[in-house]
């Protein structure tokens, strides 16, 4: 089959692999569908994160089983399926807590050894625990599947930076970050109820996009300006609930700045960088929490899948560019450039 590897920075391939078998009853083979390139694989195509050359890369994809292991109990062959960016075994006491992440027979896509989201097709061990079936007419329902397919990622890591920020009904939240996940951000806070959402960005096309899932308010300043907007729209208070979805030291710093006393910060951003820009002196003076993490989007699925199906939220606005396999290698540099939010990949 064909996949996406990586040799090197700025050196992504499209390349015939061995196709994926199963190698464990618990396995399944699944057929890839949709997939997408993430804000999080441009660390290692710009070399600020470890890849071995030949590396698989991907961690977002859905498609249809093709093939299960004889101890695969909750799948089909033919079953349309999400998968998300960690696989897990379901059964242990970080999965029954809803952990995933931390599951120790768990996975990243894309490790050593494994298949990627960017290929023809992905061995998936742990199926039972892992994948998460979809209604069959989907398949054949464009706009919802690409919908669907943010499922795997951005979705449910919006939500999860929502959650830790406590989003109530009635919040004022602020967004730092206009890129996939933190449009998402937006997204699951108007789906949690928030009265008022401040999408701090500076991309017209971006904070469109912000409006369009729900922000009331956009800030496109930076620094102490943006400080200063967020204040005045907010009482001189700041935001009960802040969203950090870039991971750098000063989207955190800022993230610190702009929420109130007593409020929280829910930080998805990949770290990056030198320094996390927290300080945890003004943190304590300020009773200022923060939570957040790699999040469980397998725990969270079952709870979005829903609203997805019946149009309550479309997170497809945030693929603006759609490709075939071969064009993978143009994907990244549209994505590294800017010129692309984020990259759909039709296999």
């Amino acid at each position: 089959m064909r996949a996406t590897v990586i040799h090197a920075p700025h050196d992504i391939r499209v390349e015939e692999v061995p196709d994926p078998a199963i190698r464990q009853p618990t396995d399944a083979v699944v057929r890839v569908l949709r997939a997408c390139i993430c804000g999080s694989d441009l660390w290692a195509y710009r070399g600020e994160s470890a890849r071995q050359p030949g590396q698989r890369i991907g961690h977002e994809f859905l498609g249809v089983v093709e093939e299960t292991g004889a101890g695969v109990g909750g799948f089909a062959v033919g079953d349309l399926v999400v998968a998300p960016f960690v696989w897990s075994d379901g059964t242990c006491a970080y999965c029954a807590d809803g952990l995933t992440t931390s599951c120790p027979e768990g996975g990243f896509w894309g490790s050593v050894g494994s298949d990627g989201g960017q290929g023809e097709a992905v061995r998936v061990p742990h199926a039972d625990g892992t994948l998460v079936k979809l209604p069959a007419a989907a398949a054949s329902d464009d706009r919802l599947l690409t919908a669907l397919l943010a499922l795997s990622d951005v979705l449910g890591t919006g939500h999860h930076a929502a959650l830790g920020a406590g989003v109530t009904k009635g919040s004022t939240v602020a967004v730092v970050g206009d890129g996939a996940v933190g449009l998402c951000g937006v997204l699951a806070a108007r789906r949690l109820g928030a009265e008022r959402i401040i999408a701090l960005g500076r991309h017209t096309a971006r904070t469109d996009i912000a409006r369009r899932f729900g922000a009331t308010d956009v800030v496109a300043e930076r620094g102490e300006a943006a400080l200063a907007a967020v204040r005045e729209l907010t009482r001189g208070e700041g935001a009960h609930s802040v969203i950090e979805a870039v991971g750098t030291e000063q989207s955190m710093r800022t993230a610190l700045d702009i929420v109130r006393d007593g409020g929280a910060i829910g930080y998805v951003g990949v770290p990056h960088g030198s320094a996390s820009g927290v300080d945890l002196g003004v943190m304590f003076d300020r009773n200022i929490a923060l939570r957040g993490g790699v999040a469980p989007v397998r725990t969270y699925i079952p709870e979005l899948l829903p609203d997805v199906l019946d149009g309550t939220i479309d997170p497809s606005p945030v693929f603006d560019l759609s490709i075939g396999l071969d064009e993978v290698p143009a994907g990244y540099r549209a994505m590294d450039g800017r010129t692309a939010l984020k990259v759909l990949i039709t296999p």
